[in-house]
């Protein structure tokens, strides 16, 4: 076995666990609301998004061709793959990707452990850019693609990460306002019980857009790695395998729960109410499922977080805790330069170590980060059973979050 083959072993394994990372830091994204609403039992809510995170993941791989072609230029003008990053087993490759991974990992660990709802996407991709800077330097970086202000980092990352939050908040407080609107004088007890119901499907299909656009990334990074290593050479198709694996690990992590995150989105921001959570669920469900048919690996984060505000925007009355929103829009600023710097520093000690070596350091320095974080979340943690705590009574995101139950 060679050193090119245990190092893309070690790629695929942290790539896979951060596709874990990724379904319990963004259960919350799809069932938040549910949950706060009473629409579902919080352990209903997660497994039934687990499973529809396993179908989505097969419905498309537009994103995860754009996370294999759009952030590291790994392609000569003419299609083929750089030989100066796929030459001696494509270890100079591995070894960017490897420490691009670990950047997204540390990022998401660490908002998770502090409750706060920030991206998974762009902590990848802020940890490719940063390793691909710091190994390549910055022409290293597909910024624009072919040249196109809608390709590449700026128009498949960037824009999105920007006009989506916008337009789903937008979408979900026009929705909410007609809500009302239309349910003007109906008892709330049958408004409630008929809007739960409704909450059910909207956030399922949630749950499957989630699928179709945040598992594909993952399978875009090892997809990356494969072609370094000469194993795959098709840079417009995933292999079987990668679907397979990928649309498991995040299904199993979204099962897991990641209770804090779902606390703050469900009662952090807004005190939601059934027709609320319907019209922010299916905003959401619009914005990813449109997004992710153009290709665009936009932050599932963002755009439920942004149809939540809207829905507190657009019910009379509503009160919109704007601090806990100040915080979470703090965090998605500084998401990818964060995991870039990580992404960096994991390549400077992989390459001042070299070869086999430094991608077992920067596995094991991974291993001892999310060891040191999950028993520190285990102080005080947070669960199905109290996940739905009046706010003001329990540990919130204005102070530091409770830790994690299970997986919380």
């Amino acid at each position: 076995m060679t050193e090119s083959t245990v190092i893309l072993a070690l790629v695929v394994i942290t790539a896979l666990g951060f596709d874990f990372t990724n379904g319990f830091h963004d259960t919350a994204n799809a069932m938040a609301t549910s949950i706060a609403t009473n629409a579902l039992r919080p352990k209903v809510a997660v497994a039934l998004s687990g499973l529809l995170n396993l179908i989505g993941a097969f419905l498309s791989v537009e994103v995860a061709l754009t996370v294999t072609n759009a952030v590291v230029k790994i392609q000569n003008s003419d299609g083929t793959p750089k030989e100066s990053l796929t030459a001696g087993g494509g270890e100079a490759l591995l070894i960017i990707v490897l420490a691009g991974l670990v950047g997204g990992i540390v990022w998401n660990l660490l908002t998770w452990l502090l409750g706060l709802p920030s991206s998974s996407s762009h902590a990848l991709f802020g940890g490719l850019i940063g390793a691909s800077i710091a190994g390549l330097g910055w022409s290293g970086v597909n910024w624009n693609g072919n040249g196109s202000k809608l390709d590449g980092v700026v128009g498949k990352v960037i824009l999105p990460a920007i006009m989506s939050p916008v337009i789903a908040g937008v979408i979900a407080a026009v929705g909410t306002w007609l809500i009302y609107k239309v349910v003007t004088g109906v008892a709330q007890r049958f408004t409630d019980n008929g809007f739960r119901w409704g909450q059910i499907g909207s956030a399922s299909l949630v749950s499957l857009a989630h699928g179709t656009n945040d598992a594909q990334k993952t399978m875009g990074v090892i997809t990356l790695a494969l072609i370094a290593t000469g194993d795959w050479t098709d840079t417009k198709n995933i292999p079987f395998w990668v679907k397979v694996s990928c649309a498991l690990a995040i299904a199993l992590g979204t099962y897991l729960g990641g209770w804090r995150i779902i606390r703050t989105l469900g009662k952090g921001l807004v005190e939601i109410a059934p027709p609320q959570g319907m019209a922010a669920e299916s905003a959401s469900a619009a914005v990813i499922l449109a997004s992710s048919h153009l290709g665009f690996a936009l932050s599932t984060t963002h755009v439920a977080t942004g149809s939540i505000l809207g829905s507190g925007v657009g019910k009379p009355g509503a009160q919109v805790r704007w601090r806990v929103a100040g915080r979470m829009i703090s965090a998605w600023l500084i998401t990818l330069p964060a995991a870039a710097i990580v992404g960096a520093v994991m390549w400077f000690i992989g390459d001042l170590i070299g070869g086999l070596g430094g991608a077992i350091a920067i596995f094991l320095l991974l291993v001892a980060a999310a060891v040191y974080m999950y028993l520190r979340s285990r102080r005080e943690p947070v669960g199905h059973h109290n996940v739905n705590d009046e706010w003001e009574g329990a540990p919130d995101a204005e102070k530091v979050p409770a830790g994690a139950g299970s997986a919380s």
